[in-house]
């Protein structure tokens, strides 16, 4: 299909609409939406006070739209875009440090399957714009010269390049790392059960009506079928999948997560969903898993206590992590 971003969008605001099936706002909530880091960005929160709970929300929204500013590769102010055109690196802002050193340590053990340093790759693709295109095999080599996890290093808030073109892109982990900031924010103003889903990556806070959070997740060949639904409280669900952003050539689909290795969208799964007990955790983890494939991921999986995994691999099967059957519910 041609590439469309309107029709992008639609998708998004779609599985908003699928994955939050069952959440009603009730008397006692406050539900708001925006649109910000690409996505439609939703809060749902529940207390006695609603003008409490109101300030509550919108001081979310604040934390995370600062947040959007400072780590966004779209933006020629924030951290990253300076970075990137720095020729050796900078000093940066405590929250992209502790962003780049999550994104750092998931690099490592995952042996490079998920990437900060990918800038350059996705400019080629052109996957963000109205024209994407499959580069030529010449241009992705090159620009896979001196990528990987041993490209950026950090020092305290100090982040140094080891090629002055590298491209810094936090797309795989800055959505979440901003909606576990956004929960932050929500718990300081006394919140204590609340849900924020930004493009399907998801943190439920509490319980809702007295019982865990239910949600819903979507199929990635059936854009309107849920394919499982999780219970969770107080815990991170991230999906990342083929359908998120794609185009097709000559029939096959090309979309946004790519192996670092090739250069090309990996190929082993079509979706991915991970619950772990922070967003930027499960955001990245997410990545590192789709690139691996269902049986690498699955065992890299295993490295972080507290974080499970569902996989449909790329011919449509399903493989589970160990502890995935906790979260797992009938709908």
């Amino acid at each position: 299909m041609p590439w469309n971003r309107p029709l992008i969008l639609g998708l998004l605001i779609a599985l908003l609409a699928l994955t939050w099936w069952r959440l009603q706002p009730q008397a006692d909530e406050v539900r708001r939406s925006q649109f910000m880091m690409g996505t439609v960005v939703e809060i749902l929160a529940q207390g006695e006070d609603p003008s409490a709970l109101d300030e509550a929300v919108t001081a979310a929204f604040a934390e995370m739209a600062r947040l959007d500013r400072l780590l966004s590769s779209h933006r020629q102010e924030s951290d990253i875009s300076r970075l990137s055109l720095s020729e050796t690196g900078l000093t940066v802002a405590t929250e992209t440090a502790e962003v780049i050193a999550l994104g750092l340590q998931v690099a490592r053990r995952s042996a490079g399957a998920f990437d900060l340093t990918l800038g350059r790759l996705k400019t080629l693709w052109a996957l963000d714009s109205d024209s994407p295109q499959v580069p030529s095999l010449a241009a992705i080599t090159a620009t896979l010269d001196d990528l990987g996890p041993e490209a950026l290093m950090l020092s305290g808030r100090m982040v140094r390049k080891a090629n002055p073109a590298l491209q810094v892109d936090l797309g795989g982990i800055a959505k979440g790392y901003a909606v576990d900031r956004g929960i932050a924010v929500l718990k300081e103003h006394g919140v204590t059960a609340a849900a924020i889903n930004a493009g399907g990556d998801m943190y439920l806070l509490g319980q809702r009506l007295e019982r865990p959070w239910r949600i819903g997740i979507q199929h990635p060949r059936q854009p309107n079928a849920v394919l499982v639904t999780v219970q969770v409280s107080d815990r991170a669900v991230v999906t990342s999948g083929d359908y998120e952003r794609f185009f097709e050539q000559n029939g096959k689909r090309y979309h946004h997560l790519f192996d670092p290795k090739s250069g090309f969208p990996a190929q082993g799964c079509r979706s991915v969903t991970i619950v772990a007990e922070s967003v930027a955790l499960a955001d990245a983890l997410a990545t590192a898993v789709f690139v691996l494939g269902p049986l690498s991921g699955l065992e890299m999986l295993k490295g972080y206590s507290g974080a499970e995994g569902m996989i449909v691999a790329a011919d449509g099967r399903l493989y589970a992590s160990d502890g995935w059957a906790a979260y797992q519910v009938e709908p």
